[in-house]
Parts: structure tokens; C-alpha cells; sequence
């Protein structure tokens, strides 16, 4: 079996990432019980994606720019950005594969969708871990802090 996705499908996930209350659609290609994760992740501006890490068991992350940007940051320990970068559909960063263990967050820079790989299978106990320094995202602080990091992402570029 072939599964087929256009550039057509991308766009109308994006439009339903655009009316959803956390600004973001996953269209999910796998699923939970299998050992390779493989979606989807449409994004608009104001999604706020808390900083996270894959451990215990450990998993490496990729994402590959599809349509649009968005900045991947990675984050020391602490909470300090330790780097960024922005995949861009039309720029030269289109992948970014991320180390088990490594705190890290996307912030759409305009509408987007990025193919998420990341291994599996899904256990929502253990999937990922949540920055302890960072507000959850039904915090109140979530909307503050999303507005913080797209300020250093513009100054970071």
C-alpha cells in the first residue's frame, strides 16, 4: 500500500491548524504501537510547544520542513538557547535531527507543516519529558513565555 499526501492535503491541515484553539494539526501516518513514529505537524503562529526532551527510553527526533519556516530551538539544562534554527522551504536548512536527551521547542515563523519522525513505540507516560523551567501549556505564563522565545528567535537570526 502507497500512502499519498499533496501539497493540497498539507494546505488545508495548515487551514485546520489556523481554526484550532492550540494553533496546530497532527496528521499522524503510523500507529502508537509502531517502532517508527511518522506525522504530520501542521503549525501557525501562537502554537506554544513546551520545551521537551525524548529520554527514559531515549528517542531521536527529526523534522523536515514541508512547507513554509519555523526556528527549532535547543535549550541548555537551565533554560538558556543554546541554539536555532530555522528550516525553511525555501532556505538551505530543511532537516533537523535532534539527540535523544536534548530540551527543544518549534515556533512557527509563518504557517507551516514539517514531517516529524521520531522512534517509537508511543507510551504518553513516557514519550516525553517537560522542562521543569518552562510554564505548561494551559499555564497562564504559556502565552508570555511563547512571546519571549519569538523574540530571541528574532534576535537570535
Amino acid at each position: 500500500m502507497l500512502r499519498i499526501l499533496t501539497i493540497h492535503d498539507i494546505h488545508n491541515l495548515i487551514g485546520i491548524a489556523r481554526e484550532s484553539p492550540r494553533k496546530r494539526k497532527i496528521f499522524r501516518l503510523h500507529e502508537h504501537y509502531e517502532p517508527v513514529q511518522r506525522m504530520i505537524n501542521a503549525l501557525v503562529p501562537g502554537t506554544y510547544i513546551m520545551p521537551h526532551k525524548h529520554e527514559t527510553p531515549d528517542k531521536v527526533e527529526l523534522f523536515s520542513i514541508l512547507v513554509g519556516r519555523c526556528a527549532v530551538l535547543r535549550f541548555a539544562d537551565n533554560g538558556s538557547i543554546k541554539e536555532v534554527v530555522v528550516l525553511d522551504e525555501k532556505g538551505t536548512n530543511r532537516i533537523v535531527d535532534i539527540a535523544p536527551r536534548t530540551y527543544h521547542s518549534l515556533i512557527p515563523l509563518e504557517p507551516c507543516a514539517v514531517l516529524e519522525i521520531i522512534q517509537g513505540p508511543y507510551d504518553v507516560l513516557t514519550h516525553k519529558q517537560m522542562a521543569p523551567w518552562a510554564p505548561a501549556e494551559d499555564s497562564p505564563h504559556a502565552d508570555d513565555y511563547r512571546m519571549y522565545l519569538e523574540s530571541l528567535v528574532q534576535k537570535w537570526r
